[in-house]
């Protein structure tokens, strides 16, 4: 058996420890935990404020959202693997260093693609902190205090994911949507103070340093290539080419067939590829980024099963409703924020809830209670999705669907780890956190693309069925419709706030002709447009309870899944509520 090595030179009450600085660095981890966990979030409201001012279109608001949970996933095993060799605490240190750099340059981002990228190493960041946190906790805490600590682990997840869209909200409409992520400097700055107080550097001692250049190639490049197809298929066709593909100087040569189902393929290529590398570097003694040997425990397969896919509904669900809410109804970014407030007070209630539950009726009946509520929530708000639902309308199906994350999360890790020896924590962290990772950019991408084809083909089945304006030549009324139907569908429905209020400001618009800028310009223009605005509204609806359904079958899988999780052995129903070490358990292969 071997067992991770703890550096003496701490304060004496660290954590690995059992007085009270080990649950002061809990406190630390869980701040650097909730940084990371709220900005996958936080920007959800303040996407729509962020289309308008640095004027991206609908593809780029995804990748804004879909980067930063991309490069954690494609990064987290890595990471995580690296983490146990260098030294966890220093791993986690780095990480807030790198989120809190990314941040400052979010913040200051003058353009989309600037604002990207810096999203892009916030995901860097991120992947250098989750595992790390994990790997922390299953090294220093034991039997029943491990439960208590991975219940508030879990419980601030849910939380902060929760009130993310509100604190988005407040910032935006209040100081800037730039504050949504100066926010994390001074969190961070905290957390880095109190770790070098409060934790204790641990590693594996039995592990080497190495690297696997093939798999991190063939995991980044699969995963990068699966979701950049979902998100730009409707861009670049998902078959036959749209538009011509370039990328640095080099240009897509085919006219017959897309890129994106080749990318597509070579993606899902890829990963198989990089399975079968793993495979055989673990079983010729090399270093390796991923144990395919971890899914022979139960807990470890269903469990992450269930995690995944839960997340394709979760986090695609809050990518959609924050756009309808401002571009139908009409909210601003804070009232939005209010609207999510149910959802958060549901989490938060439900956390504590959950580890009192997982002692009387086990771990295993709490996560599937969880993902019940959710799936009863998120059905509940897709069928009052419409034109004139009111935020009062969701509080109640919203607190449901928080009442079951916060049930689901705060449990799931722990019985995910409950069976995984202490020596591989840091790669199964890794792999649970990288394959909710995974979920959730693939449920950004898969609901972002249901939305937005059928926002786009709604819109213009619709504005085709509007008789032409009277009094305006046929030519201009046929070029004012294809021109909002463009600045619909490019900017995810968000131009319908403009439309509503200050038709004129779209006037300024280059790629208008000069006889549509000068209609816009009218003061008639307002009353002329309310069809227009009614059909997009219309289409933007159906297209939401489109997402709204697919994230539901998406959780009612995760669902099944949680069925099939067993009951540790050690103490019976109650899963994540063992004694003694992990290492000592009988794996469950069943």
């Amino acid at each position: 058996m071997t067992s991770s090595t703890i550096d003496p030179a701490a304060p004496a009450d660290a954590p690995g420890d059992t007085g009270r600085g080990r649950w002061l660095g809990l406190a630390m981890l869980s701040l650097g935990v909730a940084m990371i966990i709220v900005d996958a979030t936080i920007v959800n409201v303040s996407v729509p404020t962020i289309i308008r001012e640095l004027g991206i279109d609908g593809t780029a608001a995804e990748w804004v959202n879909s980067i930063y949970a991309l490069v954690f996933a494609a990064l987290l095993v890595t990471l995580g693997r690296f983490g146990d060799v260098l030294g966890r605490r220093a791993m986690y240190l780095g990480g807030l260093v790198v989120f809190m750099a990314a941040s400052l340059a979010a913040g200051l981002a003058p353009t989309g693609e600037i604002l990207i990228l810096a999203r892009l190493f916030q995901g860097v960041g991120g992947a250098m902190i989750l595992p790390s946190t994990q790997s922390i906790l299953n090294a220093n805490f034991r039997g029943r205090d491990r439960a208590v600590a991975f219940g508030i682990w879990g419980g601030v997840i849910g939380g902060v994911a929760a009130v993310g869209p509100l604190l988005g909200g407040w910032l935006t409409t209040y100081l800037s949507w730039r504050w949504a992520f100066y926010i994390n400097i001074p969190i961070g700055i905290l957390a880095v103070f109190g770790t070098l107080r409060y934790i204790r550097e641990s590693r594996d001692s039995d592990a080497r340093l190495g690297f696997d250049p093939l798999g991190f190639v063939l995991i980044t490049f699969g995963l990068l290539a699966v979701i950049f197809g979902l998100i730009e298929g409707y861009t670049y066709g998902w078959w036959a080419p749209k538009q011509p593909f370039t990328i640095l100087g080099w240009t897509w040569p085919s006219e017959s067939i897309s890129i994106i189902p080749i990318l597509i393929a070579g993606g899902l290529l890829a990963l198989v590829a990089f399975a079968a590398v793993e495979i055989r570097r673990k079983r010729s003694g090399r270093f390796f980024l991923f144990d395919f040997d971890l899914w022979r425990y139960r807990a470890f397969r269903f469990g992450n099963l269930a995690g995944t896919t839960v997340s394709l509904g979760e986090f695609g669900l809050l990518f959609v409703l924050p756009l309808f809410l401002q571009a139908v109804i009409g909210y601003n970014a804070f009232e939005t924020g209010l609207v999510f407030l149910s959802l958060a007070a549901g989490s938060f209630l439900a956390a504590p809830l959950a580890t009192m539950l997982t002692r009387r009726y086990g771990g295993r009946r709490v996560v599937t209670t969880g993902m019940a509520l959710e799936a009863v929530g998120i059905l509940a708000t897709t069928l009052l999705i419409s034109t004139d639902v009111t935020g009062l309308q969701l509080l109640v199906p919203l607190f449901v669907y928080g009442m079951g994350v916060g049930f689901a999360t705060a449990q799931l890790t722990s019985i995910v780890l409950s069976d995984v020896p202490v020596r591989e924590s840091g790669l199964a962290s890794g792999t649970n956190s990288t394959m909710r990772q995974v979920g959730s950019a693939l449920g950004i991408a898969i609901l972002g693309t249901v939305l937005f084809t059928l926002l786009g083909n709604g819109v213009s089945d619709g504005f085709a069925a509007i008789p032409p304006i009277s009094g305006v030549p046929p030519a201009v009324s046929e070029s004012l419709r294809d021109g909002l139907a463009r600045a619909v569908g490019e900017s995810a429905g968000q131009v319908l706030v403009t439309l509503r209020e200050d038709p004129a400001s779209l006037a300024s618009d280059g790629r208008l002709s000069p006889a549509v800028a000068e209609f816009l310009a009218s003061p008639a223009a307002k009353d002329v447009l309310a069809p227009y605005v009614a059909a997009a509204e219309s289409s933007f609806v159906t297209a939401a309870r489109a997402c709204g359904l697919v994230a539901e079958v998406f959780v009612l899988l995760g669902l099944l899944f949680s069925f099939l999780l067993p009951t540790p052995v050690g103490a019976p129903g109650e899963a994540g509520l063992v004694a003694g070490d992990p290492e000592d358990l009988v794996p469950t292969t069943a």
